[in-house]
């Protein structure tokens, strides 16, 4: 259901035009609760796909809309 909110109320934060994979892209959202969640999305002919669903945090990223600094 978090992730169901996310994607229904989020926003596209990243693109990946190819990986090798196809293209793809990450989604910042939050559930009802307010919990940010990334989403990794991607296309398979006309449907879209989830890869990969994760809670951002350091030191990858600074705050759920910015990545962090090395």
């Amino acid at each position: 259901m978090d992730v169901e909110q996310a994607l229904l109320t989020g926003r596209i934060l990243e693109e990946y035009p190819d990986t090798g994979r196809g293209e793809s892209c990450l989604v910042v959202g939050f559930s009802d609760g307010g919990k940010p969640i990334h989403i990794v999305c991607g296309m398979i002919g006309d449907s879209m796909v989830v890869i990969t669903v994760y809670i951002p945090t350091p030191p990858k990223f600074k705050t759920p809309l910015q990545r962090g600094g090395s």
